[in-house]
């Protein structure tokens, strides 16, 4: 199996693989991943796609398989030296990279985010960033600290950001996320307490919707979408399910 990247964008071919420079790495399960040169001509049969373009044009096994080895390849194009003493590093135990000088070793590892869904009787509390489409609403996500559970992350993201406190916090399920190396674990909670006041460093707006008059929602690629699918009694299949 192949994966190609060119730039950000993923080189997509069915059938026979066009010729491609020797792998960048290849993953623990044998998958090749390349990296073609900036300036190389797009093969005849081959389309090149961003991967949020991707979804829903591959198969959802090629697209997540795609994901997988971007997450890997952008790791090991930025742990090529060591953060210690600045050495080339090498090959090491397993996955990890290791420094010859100083012994310093690293491993593979994602950026961890929650993202939580808050109800209420009948309403769903959903907040849009500056960033999202025009009209789109979504759950409530942020990135874990150091020291702190996935659980502890989900309750001070929805007080900063929010204003609120939530109760009978239960898990969803998780998903990787390539843009560029994230891991969301998604879960479900109820509204305790609290004023909603949006946090205007991180929130454009946002505000309880009722479940028959909801704003536009994130694409079906999203861990989101599939929350908020859960709560319409429309549940799509999580990742890894």
């Amino acid at each position: 199996m192949k994966v190609a990247f060119q730039g950000k964008r993923l080189w997509w071919w069915e059938g026979q693989a066009p010729r491609l420079p020797e792998p960048a790495l290849t993953l623990p399960e044998g998958l090749e991943v390349h990296r073609v040169p900036e300036d190389a001509a797009l093969p005849a049969g081959v389309q090149s796609l961003g991967l949020r373009e991707a979804y829903g044009v591959l198969p959802r096994e090629a697209w997540l398989r795609a994901g997988r080895a971007w997450q890997w390849l952008c790791w090991r194009e930025a742990h090529r030296h060591c953060g210690a003493c600045g050495e080339r590093l090498e090959a090491g135990e397993g996955t990890g990279r290791k420094c010859p000088a100083c012994g310093l070793e690293v491993f593979p590892a994602a950026s961890t985010a929650v993202i939580v869904l808050i109800r209420r009787e009948g309403e769903l509390l959903l907040a849009r960033s500056p960033h999202f489409q025009p009209g789109v609403y979504s759950a409530v996500a942020g990135f874990t600290e150091p020291g702190e559970s996935l659980e502890q992350a989900v309750h001070r993201e929805v007080m900063e950001e929010l204003g609120v406190r939530i109760h009978r916090l239960t898990y969803f399920s998780s998903q990787p996320w390539p843009f560029p190396n994230g891991l969301m674990a998604g879960f479900k909670a109820e509204y305790l307490d609290g004023e909603l006041r949006p946090d205007p460093s991180e929130i454009e707006d946002a505000r309880w919707f009722s479940l028959d008059h909801l704003p536009g929602l994130p694409g079906e690629l999203s861990i989101a979408r599939w929350l908020l699918e859960d709560a319409l009694g429309r549940g799509m299949t999580p990742s890894g399910v």
